[in-house]
């Protein structure tokens, strides 16, 4: 499972060797990041702060949509 969070630029700092170690996840633009739930895990017990923007626990669902609807 993927997680979208964000940093602030301190965290990020503090964030970057363990994200190295622990996740091929992918950079966006403004220290935005998709990693693993088990890199941010990681990232948490590590003590670092960072603000969790999505994941594909919460992605939006097509339940009740009538087939051939346009969503």
């Amino acid at each position: 499972m993927s997680v979208v969070i964000r940093f602030s630029v301190t965290e990020e700092r503090k964030a970057l060797p363990i994200l190295l170690r622990h996740s091929p996840g992918t950079i966006l633009r403004d220290r935005t990041y998709v990693l693993s739930a088990e890199a941010a895990q990681a990232l948490q017990e590590a003590g670092i702060h960072f603000a969790t923007l999505g994941g594909e626990g919460n992605a939006p669902c097509l339940q009740g949509v009538p087939s051939g609807e346009r969503v």
